[in-house]
This record gives C-alpha cells, structure tokens and sequence, in this order.
C-alpha cells in the first residue's frame, strides 16, 4: 500500500474514532509514524485531506450500495441489509464527525450533503418503486415525497438540535426510524417479510 493510501486509511480511522476537529495533523503524522513535511507532500492542508479521505469513503459507501441492491432477495431485504451493512460503522462512529465537516469543512460536507440528496435519494426512490412492483409497499404511494423524507430522515441522527444528551448511539437511532419508514409504507405482505427479517436478526444476535 502506498504512503498517501495509509495516509488516507490512518485519517479515515481516526476522524471516525475522535471526530475531525479534535485529531490534528501533527496527531496523524505521528501516529503514521512519519513527519509532518512528509505528511504535507502528499496533502496541501487538513481540508485537502479531510476531502480525500470523504471521497473514498462516499465512492466505496457507493459501491456498497449497489453490490447490496443487486444481491438482496426483494425491496425489504435490501432495506434491511443495507442498514446492517452501515450500522456497524454508525455504532462505532463519534457523534459529532458529521457537525465537525458541516463547520469546519464546509465544501467537504456539500460534496456529502449532493452525495445523500442525488445518490441515496435514487436509491430509495428505486427501493420504494421495487418494492411496489413486489406487492410489498402499498401502491398509492407517493414515491417522489416519500424518497425525499427518507433522505432527509438519514441524517438526523447526527443533529445535536435533535438528540442534544447523546445518549442513543446513530445506529440505535437510525435502526428505529427505519422501522418507522418501513411499517408506514409496508403491505401486509411487507409486514410479514419485516417480522421475518427482524425475527432473523434477533436470532444472529442470541447466538
């Protein structure tokens, strides 16, 4: 692995563990073990870092996307699977990573905010038009203002307006507006498969 490629592993661990402004260039090129001229060869300054290290990560998060949606049994399960697929990275993820890029890195964080309202809205979008040509969501629908509210419910976990104390962790709050979505939009048929993906998840869990 290339230097610039650590560089951008040691960076993305980090910003994820202690959120982005409290880790400092000087903390990253020690803990590469490098120093810090080293570190700006291959980075101007933290925002062109931070920028990097956000670009893989929504391209990777992209393609995971894609991958999931592709193998997923039916519209539920793709819903599913695919917050199993983000909810370990949600648990572990410091509270305040995505306040820290809205303030300090303000062009970074319009890269993510498109990135959620253009990819990730299609993706729902594509979810719910699935899921009523499987007889799963209830057809009267409104497809285009539904995918739009569950766009905008993505990142409320991360508002300290909405959950000041902290207390539930993004995934725990994530998990519960989910369920929310999927009960409000799910067929009786629907209901059965998410009885059934939860009651499978339960049991991963015992074991």
């Amino acid at each position: 692995m290339e230097a610039k490629e650590r560089i951008l592993q040691k960076a993305h661990e980090l910003f994820h563990r202690y959120g982005i402004r409290s880790v400092s260039m000087d903390e990253i090129a020690s803990q590469m073990g490098m120093s810090k001229k080293t570190l700006y060869q291959h980075f101007a300054d933290k925002d062109a870092l931070v920028g990097e290290v956000f670009a893989a990560l929504l391209q990777h998060k992209r393609q995971d996307c894609m991958d999931l949606q592709q193998a997923s049994e039916n519209a539920v399960h793709e819903e599913f699977i695919g917050f199993d697929n983000m909810s370990e990275m949600l648990s572990s993820m410091h509270p305040s990573l995505l306040y820290d890029l809205e303030k300090y890195h303000p062009e970074v964080f319009t890269k993510f905010r498109s990135f959620i309202g253009d990819f990730v809205y299609r993706l729902v979008r594509t979810n719910l038009e699935r899921g009523i040509a499987e007889g799963l969501y209830r057809p009267e629908i409104d497809v285009d203002v539904l995918a739009r509210f569950r766009v905008a419910t993505i990142t409320i976990s991360s508002n300290p307006d909405s959950f000041p104390n902290r207390k539930p962790n993004l995934a725990y709050v994530e998990e519960q507006l989910l369920d929310l979505f999927l009960h409000g939009v799910a067929t009786a048929k629907g209901q059965e498969l998410i009885r059934k993906y939860k009651d499978q998840r339960l049991k991963t869990e015992i074991k």
